[in-house]
């Protein structure tokens, strides 16, 4: 998922399990002691205006995101404890050839209209979401299925609208045939893109993405662009989850600071993250109530690979150079107060398949090489870089900091620039209307490399927002999902990280920590490794 901030560690699968407590700091402010709890309570936490309508295959950026994965359940999830894959609607899934796939549903689940959960609810949803013409952002999410390429060819429209490759063989029974074999492909089904949808969306999409009815464990109130999403509890939600609040309303801030003046004045109740400004004190003012723990997420920033000036091959050693010029320990501790871990590759700490250097010494702070490879590359395009990014998430003080750094180091003119908000980069951005570098972010959809790898670089992925393309990287990953066991497919994609660093299209910078708090009005607040609070698990404190 695209972060301002998109599950988890699987059993079997060598992958270390970051569990979800908060560690504490400061003086101690706040109390171990549990309060009386309103389970019918609301409260509140910091978010951004949606990109997209909320439609389950539409949102890849966290504004969106997180309200969808709360509005809908698909057949499996992450338990946020364990870590392992759980099913969540799904009573059983059997594959004998990682190809070939028979899911049993279970009995019982509805939409929050009161319509059933069937086979077919995820068979249309799916179909639906990958057809070309209805321009979901998540649609190559389903390339994977038999038939994908019908229904979303790569040029113009289709008259097919079913993959071949999907069928609801009873109420109960999803029969899927891939491609190819997929070893890791029961953990994308955790991605809130393959949740299912009612029979009621079809009839008018666009209704429903202003007003959702999903099967989650929250259903939809209102949405006020702009300002705020509310949605409240679904009593006859059957998850694995079921909430101890009443039901959440996730406030929009263009200021990552106000976010957390009303957190700290008890009028917002859960934190995303903590802006830099305040970094340096939110532990001792938060005390107890403070979290700072690792998290499965990047921050890197991409080049405009469609722009003529990035395209020569000489120029992959001005991307280097560029790279080797930014000071990133410095950085990390300083302006970010040690809030960030120095990326060394494209993948983050704790996912399977992370390789500890990929990234090389184009990582490793060197002026002097750094000069001298942008002079081998020909130059930066006119000797000028900027860097764009949405000023409403607390980016500021890094990307300044990361254009005083290529500057001094080499003399290239770095300057950053804002845009108001994360709607308005992303759409720029989306558009493929970035002049030279821009702000990117990833946080981990499923637990392995391929979701850092294939799902952000391979050609025409829908994450790919710098548009870098490579035959070599591409038949790599193809050969890595074409695997028998995870572990062989994560050994693989670590051969295909490396021509990343051959090509370096996307310059890593630093790895996620959740740095983040809550109220006085709330307790039993936990962070998984998404750098997600585990929403139905907050209780709301009594008055």
């Amino acid at each position: 998922m695209r972060g301002a901030t998109s599950a988890k560690w699987v059993a079997g699968a060598a992958i270390i399990a970051l569990g979800v407590t908060a560690c504490g700091g400061g003086d101690g402010k706040g109390s171990d002691a549990k309060a009386e709890v309103d389970a019918n309570a609301v409260y509140s936490y910091q978010s951004t205006e949606p990109q997209h309508p909320l439609q389950p295959a539409n949102a890849m950026e966290v504004g969106g995101g997180r309200i969808v994965k709360n509005l809908f359940r698909g057949l499996t999830d992450y338990d946020p404890a364990t870590g392992k894959l759980r099913n969540q609607v799904a009573e059983k899934i059997e594959t004998t050839d990682s190809q070939h796939y028979k899911i049993t549903i279970k009995s019982g689940w509805t939409f929050h209209d009161g319509t059933p959960v069937t086979a077919s609810s995820f068979v249309d949803s799916w179909n639906w979401s990958a057809d070309v013409a209805n321009n979901q952002v998540n649609s190559n999410w389903f390339s994977d299925i038999a038939g994908y390429t019908d229904v979303h060819p790569e040029k113009g429209q289709s008259s097919v609208h079913k993959m071949s490759g999907l069928k609801a063989i009873d109420d109960k029974t999803i029969q899927i045939d891939l491609v190819q074999p997929v070893s890791y492909f029961t953990y994308k089904l955790g991605y809130t893109a393959f949740s299912p949808l009612p029979k009621g969306f079809f009839a008018d999409p666009k209704k429903y993405g202003e007003h959702p009815i999903g099967n989650g464990p929250y259903q939809f109130v209102s949405w006020e662009h702009n300002k705020a999403v509310t949605l409240k509890t679904y009593a006859n939600y059957k998850g694995e989850d079921k909430p101890k609040n009443g039901g959440i309303v996730f406030k929009n801030y263009t200021q990552a600071e106000a976010a957390y003046k009303e957190l700290t004045s008890d009028t917002l109740d859960v934190l995303d993250q903590v802006d830099p400004t305040d970094l340096p004190k939110y532990k001792a003012d938060l005390g107890n109530r403070a979290v700072d723990q690792p998290m499965g997420g990047i921050t890197t920033i991409s080049f405009a690979m469609y722009d003529a000036a990035w395209k020569a091959p000489e120029k992959a050693k001005v991307r280097q150079g560029l790279s080797m010029a930014i000071d990133r320990d410095t950085i990390t501790k300083t302006v970010l107060q040690g809030s960030r871990q120095p990326a060394d590759s494209w993948v983050a700490p704790g996912v399977a398949g992370y390789k500890q250097g990929t990234c090389g010494e184009s990582c490793t702070y060197n002026p002097a090489k750094a000069k001298q490879l942008i002079q081998e590359g020909g130059g930066a395009p006119n000797n000028k870089v900027t860097i764009l990014y949405n000023a409403d998430g607390g980016h500021k003080e890094w990307v300044d900091a990361v254009c005083n750094s290529i500057r001094q180091a080499t003399g290239v003119e770095c300057t950053g620039d804002p845009k108001p908000d994360f709607k308005t980069a992303r759409d720029l951005i989306d558009g493929h209307k970035v002049a030279s570098i821009m702000r990117s972010g990833w946080q981990q959809d499923y637990p392995l490399n391929a979701n850092f790898l294939r799902d952000l670089y391979s050609t025409g992925a829908s994450a790919n927002d710098s548009q870098y393309s490579s035959p070599e990287f591409d038949k790599l990953a193809k050969d890595a999902d074409k695997a028998t066991s995870v572990d062989q497919t994560t050994s693989l994609y670590q051969q295909t990280e490396a021509v990343l660093a051959k090509d370096m299209p996307v310059i890593p910078l630093w790895y996620y920590k959740t740095n983040a708090g809550w109220s006085n009005n709330v307790q039993n607040v936990k962070y998984d490794s998404f750098g997600d609070p585990v929403f139905t698990q907050v209780e709301v404190k009594k008055k």
